[in-house]
C-alpha cells in the first residue's frame, strides 16, 4: 500500500553563510519511475555540509542540506524491483545509476547520471536509482552508526586503501600484492585531520598500514584519534616523531582528510620521495605546487569524492570489527529543530560527529 505524504515536511535549509534555518518546504515526490521515497529516521551533519554552511560552495538561499540518510521505504517507482514498502535501507552519499561507463568500473562518484543529491537533513527523502544504489540495514547495528555507512566510512576506507594502493604501486610492486593492498599491513601512514572522516580513516588505516600517526589543529581531537589506534600528536611534534619512525625518509603515505590547502601543504612537506597522498577532503580554493618540488620528491596523489557504493561493503566491515568503538562515535543525538544551533557548535569545532533523529522524543 502506497503512503499518503504530507504536502510540505521539516528540513534543514541554507540561508545564507553561517547560517541554516528548519523550514516547512514541499514533501518529495516520486519523479522518475526508479526513485523511492523514504521517511528519515536518521541523518547524519557532515563536515562537508560546512563547506555549504560557511558559503564555500555555491548553492542556492532556501537549499535542503543533508547527504547522509538512513529510513524506511514509503514510496516505490514502478521500475524498482528490489525493494518495496518498509524496508529499511541505508542511501550511500552520491546517487550512481548502476550502469554507464564510470559505475561499471566501480567509479560511482563520477556516475554519469548521478550527483550529491541534498535535502538528507529533511523528513521526507526522494533517493534515485534505488535498484542500483540502496543497502539494507544490516542487523545489530544502532541505527546512529548505520549513518556513517552513508558517506564517511566509506569516505575513510577509500582514503587509506587508495594511500595504501598507491603506495604499492609506486614501489613497482604488481600482481598478488597489487590485487589486495589492504591485506597487508605494511607501512607507515600518516592521517592529517582527526574530525569524524579523519576517525574513519584512522580505523581503516590501521587495518593496512604497520604504523599510523594522526593529527589535528583541533588538539582536543587528538583523545579521539588515540582512541581508534593512532599515534596522535600536535601538529609541532608529529614532523620529527615521522622521521624518527622512518629512519629519517618521511612517511610512505599520507591521507589528508582536512580539504584546506595547509593541509596539503603539510602533507607534502612529511611523504617521502616516491611517498604517496590520497586528499578525500573538499578543496575549494586553489592549490599551488612548485614543479621543481614535484620533480625532486616523485609524489603520487589522488583527490576527490569516494565512490561510496564501491566501499560501503569494505567500510561495512570496519563498522562491524569495532562496532562498541563506533557506537561511542556519535557525540549527540538531536531533533531537526535544534539543527540550527549544532551547526554553529560543529563549525566552531566544539563538537563531533552528531546526527539528527526524527524520533518526536529526541531531545
Amino acid at each position: 500500500m502506497t503512503l499518503t505524504l504530507p504536502p510540505t515536511m521539516k528540513a534543514v535549509v541554507w540561508t545564507g553563510p553561517n547560517k541554516v534555518e528548519v523550514k516547512q518546504i514541499p514533501t518529495p515526490q516520486i519523479v522518475d519511475p526508479t526513485d523511492v521515497i523514504i521517511r528519515t529516521t536518521t541523518s547524519g551533519i557532515c563536515g562537508s555540509d560546512l563547506h555549504i554552511y560557511r558559503g564555500h560552495l555555491p548553492v542556492p538561499e532556501g537549499y535542503p542540506i543533508g547527504h547522509e540518510v538512513v529510513g524506511e521505504i514509503v514510496q516505490v517507482g514502478s521500475d524498482v524491483r528490489k525493494w518495496k514498502a518498509g524496508d529499511r535501507v541505508i542511501a550511500p552519499f552520491s546517487a550512481s545509476c548502476g550502469d554507464c561507463f564510470y559505475c561499471r568500473k566501480g567509479e560511482t562518484a563520477r556516475c554519469q547520471k548521478g550527483a550529491v543529491d541534498g535535502g538528507g537533513q529533511a523528513e521526507y527523502s526522494r533517493l534515485r536509482f534505488a535498484d542500483a544504489m540502496l543497502f539494507a540495514q544490516p542487523d545489530n547495528v544502532p541505527e546512529a552508526s548505520l549513518v556513517l555507512l552513508a558517506d564517511i566510512l566509506p569516505t575513510g576506507y577509500y582514503c587509506a586503501s587508495s594511500a595504501k594502493r598507491m603506495m604499492v604501486e609506486a614501489e613497482g610492486r604488481f600482481g598478488d600484492d597489487l590485487a589486495n593492498p589492504e591485506k597487508t599491513k605494511e607501512g607507515v601512514c600518516v592521517v592529517i585531520g582527526c574530525g569524524p572522516v579523519g576517525l574513519c580513516a584512522i580505523s581503516s588505516a590501521i587495518e593496512m598500514f604497520e604504523t599510523v600517526f594522526a593529527t589535528d589543529l583541533a588538539v582536543h581531537r587528538l583523545e579521539g584519534a588515540k582512541a581508534h589506534g593512532a599515534i596522535a600528536l600536535p601538529a609541532g611534534e608529529l614532523e620529527k616523531a615521522v622521521l624518527e619512525a622512518t629512519n629519517g625518509r618521511g612517511a610512505d603515505a599520507v591521507c589528508e582528510v582536512v580539504g584546506h590547502t595547509s593541509a596539503f601543504d603539510k602533507a607534502f612537506e612529511l611523504i617521502r620521495p616516491f611517498g604517496v597522498i590520497s586528499s578525500a577532503g573538499v578543496h575549494t580554493h586553489e592549490i599551488k605546487l612548485s614543479g621543481w618540488n614535484l620533480f625532486e620528491k616523485n609524489p603520487r596523489f589522488q583527490f576527490g569524492m569516494c565512490s561510496s557504493h564501491y566501499y560501503f561493503p569494505a567500510a561495512l566491515e570496519i563498522l562491524k570489527k569495532n562496532r562498541d568503538l563506533f557506537a561511542k562515535f556519535i557525540e549527540h543525538k538531536i531533533h531537526i529543530d535544534k539543527a540550527e544551533e549544532y551547526y554553529k557548535l560543529f563549525e566552531q569545532n566544539k563538537i563531533g560527529k552528531t546526527v539528527i533523529s526524527f524520533d518526536e522524543k529526541a531531545t
